[in-house]
């Protein structure tokens, strides 16, 4: 989190570095990202569990998602149905402020509904057998908020007086949605992949059969005309699949990123009359590959066969990305790579210039990279941020900053052995460092 510019806070701690951190018994925290201390803490409420925590607009309005509601086992024996499958509660950071909680009726948006989100102001409506549907959030609060309330503020709630935020008050869904919204679009697509940007505005999706997976449509928002070179294919012999979107540095560009191959494209006018758009190639990254020689065998009888070695594009042996991200600030685009050696991964963060793709500078974790465990980095300015989930909810943590120095790219941090202490805290486990 960080302040806006051109306003003043109500609070000194809101000028702080900010961490937003969701629960396991559903508290909201902003904690201070220097000491860890706890600014600000909002109860969400008791009737759902919130599991979710992503940005609606970055650094301006964050997005609190429920687990999908199920009916408990006595209640479906009993033939009660469960139509809300989900809630969204919407808030705005810095000063931390209540915008309304809304929530997800099979009743309203149609028994196929099976995922919601909300990006940019619009909340994007997942339906089963492909479909996409979006609508916008500002109409629907608009037009459906039952009643205003602020954090920290009495609110008479349904004969309940409380707190807004407070335990065990904490939020009302205040937006109740008892109509179906204006629809603004509507797209069908494999496994709803669907991805909207660019200049003019054009999506990304994958035709809706199962023989174009792994193929990638990029056509106009304005009138769905597919692009001149709009059809991307990577032709990926892997496990993981490759994956697009588009570039959140708001070039209007996109990402296209595979196990060994990095690409990065753009759109560009060819027609100014009908104003058709060409993807064209910026600039690639590409992975270390060791040449795998083909193998010989020599027969009882002295003839030479030769085999060929096939192997995948996300062989374990060889550098394979695993993680893309991109840092507004310093304008870098960061890769995380991984290769396996013996039992054990090894990782390296690579920070590449988002506009050439010249890479800058490698920083090698110290931690081995087990890629049977769930990881996460995050980069923001200095900090280097990797969570790595282990087996019975065991997470742990590691935190690197990097400062000015003289040693050589990264290959110091390897000598640094570190007394390794684990935590419980919010439910979770972390091996702290």
């Amino acid at each position: 989190l960080e302040c806006p510019v051109g306003g003043v806070l109500p609070s000194p701690s809101d000028y702080k570095p900010s961490l937003a951190v969701l629960t396991a018994h559903n508290w909201l925290f902003r904690l201070s990202a220097s000491t860890g201390e706890i600014l600000e803490k909002v109860y969400l409420t008791s009737h759902c569990k919130f599991r979710y925590l992503s940005w609606d607009t970055p650094q301006e309005i964050m997005v609190v998602k429920s687990a999908q509601c199920k009916v408990p086992a006595a209640a479906r024996q009993a033939g009660i149905q469960q139509s809300v499958l989900f809630f969204l509660a919407v808030f705005r950071v810095l000063p931390l402020s209540f915008i309304g909680m809304l929530e997800l009726d099979k009743k309203i948006f149609g028994n196929s509904l099976t995922d919601a989100a909300m990006s940019h102001r619009m909340l994007i409506v997942i339906h089963s057998m492909g479909l996409v549907r979006l609508y916008s959030f500002q109409s629907i609060s608009e037009k459906f908020m039952t009643q205003q309330v602020d954090l920290g503020h009495e609110c008479n709630w349904n004969g309940k007086i409380g707190i807004v935020g407070k335990y065990p008050f904490g939020v009302p869904c205040n937006v109740k949605i008892t109509d179906t919204p204006d629809l603004l679009f509507e797209v069908s697509s494999l496994e709803n992949t669907f991805q909207i940007g660019g200049y003019p505005w054009h999506y990304i999706i994958t035709p809706n059969k199962k023989s174009q997976r792994g193929i990638f449509h990029v056509r106009s928002l304005k009138d769905h005309t597919l692009a001149k070179n709009g059809i991307q294919d990577m032709k990926c012999c892997s496990l993981e699949p490759d994956w697009i979107s588009f570039h959140p540095d708001s070039s209007g560009r996109i990402l296209h990123v595979g196990p060994n191959l990095i690409k990065i494209l753009k759109l560009k006018e060819i027609d100014s009359v009908t104003e058709q758009q060409e993807v064209k190639e910026d600039f690639i990254i590409e992975a270390h590959r060791e040449n795998v020689n083909n193998s010989i065998t020599v027969t009882s009888s002295g003839r030479i066969v030769k085999k060929r070695i096939n192997i995948l594009d996300d062989d374990p042996e060889q550098e394979t990305f695993k993680i893309v991200d991109y840092e507004d600030e310093l304008d870098l685009l960061s890769v995380v790579a991984v290769t396996q050696i013996g039992s054990d991964g090894a990782a390296h963060l690579d920070f590449h210039c988002n506009e050439y793709g010249t890479r800058l500078k490698r920083v090698l974790f110290v931690e081995p990279w087990d890629v049977t465990y769930s990881h996460e980095v995050y980069f923001d300015r200095n900090v280097v941020l990797h969570i790595e989930q282990k087996p019975n909810r065991v997470f742990s943590c590691y935190v690197y900053q990097m400062v000015c120095g003289s040693s050589r790219e990264g290959e110091d941090i390897k000598k640094d052995k570190r007394e390794r202490r684990f935590c419980k805290k919010m439910g979770r486990t972390f091996e702290c460092f």
